[in-house]
């Protein structure tokens, strides 16, 4: 019977095994089809409410489809340990990627007339979080680079739901958080 039982316990324990890594490669494989089929496209819709000019919002999406490179990329940077990666890129975030470089004067007084005070405040916050990984990241805190991680995704999601509803129609229902400034 003890042998029964350890087959038993073996074939259980291989059983749970190979569910937890069929569900595991069911949702990868999923999120690789859904991001083939439609990859995230971080247009401000014109009925939004932040109105700004077509060359304005040309290098918004690009800065939106840096940072978003970019945090794909620290992703497998924080389960490896590669600090210099994640440094490297949250001080590229923290400084924008392209917003700072690329901006006439005249585009910078245009943002900051068209902008709510709420999404800049929200910007900020979000560049200072950047900055707070980064620093983590050199400081070799794991724990830290996860929450800052956390952090910063959870303020693209409130600025999402706030300011690209449209875009993300799913975000529209997300309560803001009563800390997405901190």
């Amino acid at each position: 019977m003890t042998k029964e039982k350890s087959v038993k316990r073996f074939m259980i324990k291989a059983i749970c095994f190979a569910v937890i890594a069929s569900s595991i490669f069911l949702f990868i494989g999923i999120g690789l089809a859904s991001d083939a089929k439609q990859r995230e496209n971080h247009t401000i819709v014109e009925r939004s409410t932040v109105h700004l000019s077509k060359e304005l919002k040309v290098i918004l999406n690009q800065e939106m489809y840096a940072i978003e490179q970019g945090m794909m990329k620290i992703i497998p940077a924080i389960s490896a340990g590669n600090w210099e990666t994640i440094t490297e890129i949250a001080k590229r975030i923290q400084n924008s990627f392209i917003l700072k470089q690329k901006l006439t004067e005249k585009q910078i007084e245009e943002l900051h007339h068209s902008l709510p005070v709420d999404f800049i405040e929200m910007d900020h916050s979000f560049h200072s979080t950047a900055g707070k990984l980064a620093h983590a990241a050199l400081e070799h805190d794991g724990e830290l680079v996860n929450f800052y991680f956390y952090k910063l995704h959870s303020q693209c999601i409130n600025c999402h739901s706030k300011y690209a509803s449209e875009r993300f129609p799913n975000l529209k229902k997300i309560p803001q958080s009563k800390s997405e400034h901190d």
